[in-house]
């Protein structure tokens, strides 16, 4: 077992001090089996950055896991038992802890494990290196692989032979591109073994789910800037794969315009940018999802009036198609069109049916108040209700 003395867990990381976790930790090796802290909480934790969920491997077998949790007092859940996750509730808390495994048999989407006591051959089943890291509950750092360096470098590489570990389950591909984009620099370059072994098994991607690829691809759209990612990713025509028809030149433009607003990353805005066929059906969207990336993509390029449409829906949905149009014609957000969809959001519409009744009724009631609606609109939602009730 290989230990890297020199590096510790930062001593006030919220998990290593956790009671809870704690408890967990002592009732899993009180008959002296060894449990680590493993994955995204130590690789964040490394990196200085906000805490990932905590997960926890061991060495001990899943039914011992069950029988030693009950005995210090904690739930344990077999959430996963027969590939060797069984989840205890500590606090109120779920903490996974997974036996050491080896794979024994993948078909690209999931694997047949046999469980090991050997923390390499847990290691090497696993995706990148910067994955690979564990932590002792006193929050000495294990390496087997010599992970720790890539993870300071923020440098992401499959473990060992790339081809190898894509074949084991090919949503691989899109969480290589995720990670580089959460985690690499954006003058940082890509392995250039895994995007060979990743043009060599594009094809791979068709059998993933449409629920797996989509929750990948909004993680990927969620990053600061996905933009060289996903321009690798049409490179080694994973794009196309995933997105037929889909064009990436326009999702830089977009970032860069988020930026400047000071606005948070819209991933759904990014989708639109990027187009595509069937792009809610492949990615499984949600019908809220399904709907704004269709109001927005409809209003960027035709279709109602921004202004309009955040009267109509919200200022949010008309920003973005602003910021689309504005990116596909290379222009910057024009202010004053920015100003009028804030107004528009709030603009309250001055007449109520019943201002025109009893006078108006049924079709002809909702023909006048249709009519009146276009020229407020038209104006810009400047027209008072005296205005619009005076005949034109």
């Amino acid at each position: 077992m290989d230990r890297t003395d020199e590096i510790l867990i930062p001593p006030d990381t919220d998990w290593l001090q956790n009671t809870d976790a704690r408890r967990v930790c002592d009732a899993v090796s009180a008959e002296g089996g060894s449990v680590f802290f493993v994955g995204g909480c130590v690789r964040d934790a490394l990196l200085g950055l906000p805490g990932a969920d905590v997960d926890l491997s061991t060495n001990v077998l899943p039914q011992d896991v069950v029988r030693l949790a009950g005995a210090a007092g904690l739930k344990a859940v077999p959430t996963g038992i027969d590939h060797g996750t069984v989840t205890v509730v500590s606090g109120g808390r779920g903490f996974e802890i997974t036996t050491f495994r080896r794979d024994v048999q993948t078909d690209g989407r999931r694997a047949v494990v046999a469980f090991s006591d050997d923390i390499t051959e847990d290691a090497r089943r696993r995706d990148f290196t910067m994955n690979a890291i564990y932590a002792t509950p006193a929050g000495q750092i294990v390496d087997p692989l010599g992970g720790v360096q890539d993870c300071l470098n923020r440098r992401v590489r499959f473990i060992e032979d790339a081809d190898r570990r894509i074949r084991e389950d090919y949503l691989r591909i899109l969480r290589f591109f995720r990670f580089h984009a959460w985690y690499a620099p954006a003058d940082q370059g890509f392995d250039p073994d895994a995007l060979d072994a990743i043009a060599r098994n594009t094809s791979g991607l068709e059998t993933l789910s449409g629920e797996r690829t989509g929750h990948e691809m909004m993680r990927l759209l969620s990053a600061s800037d996905p933009a060289p990612a996903v321009a690798a990713m049409r490179q080694t025509g994973c794009l196309s794969h995933i997105l037929p028809a889909a064009d990436d030149r326009f999702l830089g433009p977009v970032v860069h315009l988020e930026e400047t607003l000071g606005l948070s990353p819209d991933r759904i805005l990014r989708l639109a940018a990027l187009g595509g066929t069937d792009v809610a059906d492949r990615l499984r969207l949600s019908k809220k999802q399904t709907a704004r990336l269709e109001l927005i993509g409809t209003a960027a390029f035709g279709g109602k009036t921004l202004p309009e449409l955040a009267w109509r829906h919200d200022a949010d949905i008309a920003l973005a198609a602003l910021i689309l149009r504005a990116a596909c014609a290379d222009q910057p957000v024009d202010a004053a069109e920015l100003s009028r969809l804030e107004q528009a959001a709030t603009a309250v519409f001055p007449v109520t049916a019943q201002d025109l009744m009893p006078g108006l009724q049924g079709k002809a009631l909702g023909e006048a108040l249709k009519q009146m609606e276009a020229r407020w609109i038209a104006s810009d939602f400047t027209l008072s209700r005296k205005d619009l009730m005076t005949p034109e």
